[in-house]
């Protein structure tokens, strides 16, 4: 007897009338014929022609922040410069408890908006190693539903004042070996932030090769600036090929091509794409915090999408923050993510809508390397059953999530949404789906 069968489903990419059978926290069919009538199964669930897909992916996030909006103070400005500053002027008061509390409560929003993986990047720069441990234990917690993924991040710089450890002062690039040796997962880095240029291009090379030699996958804060000449990117394509890192190294970001020269980006691109560079752009925070010094005309500030996804490399949306020093808003909902993206970028088209679709589930999980992802035989039954009748529709829509499974198992669910009617010769009810 299977544990769990759904039917009469459409998968985002087109397919209808489709069934997903599970036993073991594991799909074991995808197919047309398998019907209610054609195998027992612990528990049945008739999709009504809705939109059954793999859960949603953020590969770019900040935990160790997320939900401390107003600690200590807000940010008046909107500009990330200020938000850096704030979150330094809150680790001093950081505790274990309240990070892990503040974590979990967005990991709760997560599961029930049908978002089951998460890259998160963790400061290190505070040598006591808090927020890291912290996220740690989050991790071990959250397991049973969520894929936490932590990056080392040097929020400080790895190189600034000696942090080399070279001047014999420990510091950044200590602090993230630290992290690496207490579990943490991917080498970060943050070089436009660095002193000068030469100490970015450094910071890459020298994180680059600790990858490299710890067999780690790579994930930098790269050129998260309006500056054109912020081109730390080309310095990671560079020693991606160099080290043969490819196609372990992502760029996040990467803001700066916004207003970059075409000529430059023209060479650029092939470079990143020889490199199998994975990209990360992160739209509401991208477009809320960059041309912050523009008049008018104001840029968008949202890396070149569409030119990168021609150029043959994997583009992720990422949430990036949610009620921090740096962003006022956000819920966990990927689909408002994706759907910024596709506004900002203009992709518009049928196949760049579903591009976007694509944009935080199956091209993050890919860059995450997440294991048994997807919705084939034999992949995980980390299913999301949306209320739209295609990915385009859920992006428009926001689509509730009516059921979100878990290895198989239901760990969240929503009512339909349905709004009740009161209108001479009209439907007494809509639920806002486009019926041909």
């Amino acid at each position: 007897m299977l544990d769990l069968l759904i039917h009469n489903a459409t998968l985002p990419d087109g397919r209808n009338h489709m069934s997903v059978a599970v036993q073991g926290g594991r799909i074991t069919e995808v197919t047309q014929g398998f019907t209610p009538e054609a195998a027992t199964a612990s528990e049945v669930v008739d999709a009504g022609g809705m939109l059954l897909s793999s859960p949603f992916v953020d590969a770019h996030f900040h935990m160790d922040a997320t939900l401390s909006l107003g600690l200590p103070r807000l940010n008046q400005s909107g500009t990330l410069l200020e938000g850096i500053a704030l979150w330094g002027e809150l680790k001093p008061h950081l505790t274990f408890e309240a990070l892990v509390d503040r974590a979990l409560a967005y990991c709760d929003w997560a599961v029930a908006n049908g978002l089951l993986a998460i890259r998160s990047h963790v400061d290190t720069s505070d040598p006591s190693m808090l927020a890291v441990e912290a996220l740690l234990a989050v991790k071990k917690k959250v397991a049973p539903y969520i894929d936490l993924q932590l990056v080392a991040f040097p929020q400080d710089g790895v190189l600034r004042n000696g942090g080399d450890g070279t001047r014999g002062v420990p510091g950044g690039f200590d602090n993230l070996k630290k992290a690496l040796s207490l579990g943490v997962d991917v080498v970060g880095g943050i070089p436009h932030f660095e002193r000068t240029m030469a100490d970015g291009a450094a910071s890459v090379k020298l994180l680059c090769e600790l990858a490299a030699e710890q067999g780690k996958l790579v994930d930098m804060h790269c050129d998260e600036s309006d500056d054109p000449l912020s081109r730390h990117v080309e310095t990671l394509a560079f020693e991606t090929n160099r080290l043969g890192l490819h196609g372990r190294v992502t760029g996040s970001h990467l803001t700066s091509m916004h207003s970059m020269d075409n000529y430059y980006v023209s060479k650029l691109l092939p470079l990143m794409a020889e490199a199998q560079l994975s990209v990360v752009s992160n739209p509401l925070i991208n477009i809320s915090l960059q041309g912050r010094h523009d008049t008018y005309p104001k840029r968008r500030g949202m890396t070149r999408v569409p030119e990168i996804m021609a150029a043959g490399m994997t583009v992720a949306f990422g949430q990036d923050c949610c009620m921090d020093p740096w962003y006022s808003m956000g819920s966990g909902d990927m689909l408002e993510v994706a759907s910024m993206g596709l506004h900002v970028a203009q992709m518009t088209s049928q196949p760049a809508m579903q591009q976007c679709f694509d944009a935080v589930t199956k091209n993050p999980a890919r860059i995450l390397h997440l294991e048994g992802y997807g919705l084939e035989k034999g992949c995980h039954a980390d299913l999301v059953l949306l209320q739209a009748q295609n990915p385009i529709e859920a992006i428009r829509l926001k689509a509730t999530r009516l059921k979100v499974w878990r290895r198989g198992a239901l760990v969240a669910q929503t009512p339909a949404r349905t709004a009740a009617l009161s209108l001479p010769d009209r439907p007494v009810s809509t639920s806002f789906l486009h019926t041909k």
